[in-house]
């Protein structure tokens, strides 16, 4: 089976019902960006578009549209594939051509609504049938909803849903892609700029999509180390959660690469972050900067970057599998700071990596 795509377990009819029965896989993006205040960074979605891209060719190379693309319907994976993108949710999928001479379903309009409005291609809202280019149109939206925070035609009141279809139609359409993508890099209205000049029955060059977001990435001094904001995130507030008394750094319930978890994480959307962010892009250029109020729960006022061994051993799952790292007393701080910070840097074990990495073009 294709990376990111999950297994059938067992499909069949029960009682009234198709059934479909899939592995279990973790939250999805839209939990998880619930869990980071609604608003990712670049590295994230950079990160996540790769992946993202890929499973939707990996459907349009088995000759089917997904039509209902949506962070709900893309989940991480579980244990030591957590940093792994899945692609679920079907149910509106339909085959744009025939599998053994390629022939691709005609051109037609006055189509119906189908999908979720919110991350519907401009085709889509004029009544035009769909096809690859529309997968890839709504791809896009979600990826600038990760980063705005949320999408201009979002809160728009109408009496009927037919009518509020329509209103979001028209504010996309009268919304420029500059003016969606306006203060976010060039690439982002490349990105949609390509979408929109393809053609209907076009196959398009998704090597390209990869590659404009691979090379912002690079330019950008991005650390491809599979830490997105919420890693950080869940370790900070593991830390904040942790007996103060005891000092006692340990790796989150169920995060350990070499387990297999089986219940979704508890998302808790009362925390918000602060005005510094669970992942602030500066600090993330190179490599994860932890502090060590975050390790310890004690500002020393200074922090420092990882170091290339320190981040292979968070690579190589090499955690405090079997120790905890317990802090000295207030009297020793600076010198037993000093002293334990190398070995505290093992407990950092929810920042899981996966094996995936990117292959420049």
């Amino acid at each position: 089976m294709a990376a990111g795509v999950p297994n059938v377990k067992w499909f069949g009819v029960e009682g009234e019902y198709n059934v479909l029965v899939i592995d279990l896989l973790g939250p999805s993006l839209e939990d998880l960006f619930n869990f980071c205040s609604r608003k990712l960074s670049l590295k994230s979605v950079l990160m996540l578009a790769d992946q993202m891209i890929t499973r939707v060719e990996y459907f349009h190379s088995k000759s089917f549209l997904h039509r209902d693309l949506k962070p709900d319907n893309f989940l991480m994976g579980l244990g030591r594939r957590a940093n792994q993108v899945y692609i679920i949710d079907f149910g509106l999928a339909k085959k744009y051509r025939d599998n053994t001479t390629h022939q691709h379903i005609p051109y037609r309009e006055n189509k119906n609504l189908t999908g979720t409005a919110r991350y519907a291609s401009m085709n889509t809202h004029l009544g035009i049938e769909q096809s690859r280019r529309d997968d890839l149109e709504s791809l896009g939206y979600i990826l600038m909803y990760f980063l705005k925070g949320s999408l201009p035609w979002q809160g728009l009141k109408a009496g009927t849903k037919k009518q509020k279809y329509e209103r979001i139609s028209e504010k996309k359409v009268s919304t420029s892609i500059e003016s969606l993508c306006r203060g976010y890099p060039s690439e982002l209205a490349s990105y949609f700029h390509y979408c929109r000049s393809l053609r209907f029955d076009d196959k398009p060059d998704y090597n390209y999509l990869k590659r404009i977001f691979r090379d912002l990435f690079v330019r950008e001094g991005f650390q491809l180390d599979y830490v997105f904001d919420w890693t950080i995130l869940k370790y900070q507030k593991s830390q904040l959660t942790a007996p103060p008394s005891r000092g006692v750094v340990t790796p989150a319930a169920g995060t350990s690469a070499g387990e297999e978890e089986r219940v979704r994480p508890t998302m808790d959307l009362s925390r918000r972050r602060t005005s510094g962010g669970a992942l602030d892009n500066s600090a993330a250029t190179r490599a994860p900067t932890m502090s060590r109020t975050s390790l310890f729960g004690q500002s020393a006022g200074s922090s420092r970057r990882l170091t290339s061994e320190e981040v292979q051993r968070c690579r190589n799952g090499d955690g405090i599998r079997n120790s905890a790292i317990v802090s000295t007393s207030e009297g020793k701080r600076s010198s037993s700071t000093r002293k334990h910070y190398g070995s505290a840097m093992k407990g950092i074990e929810t920042l899981q990596v996966s094996d995936e990495r990117f292959h420049r073009h």
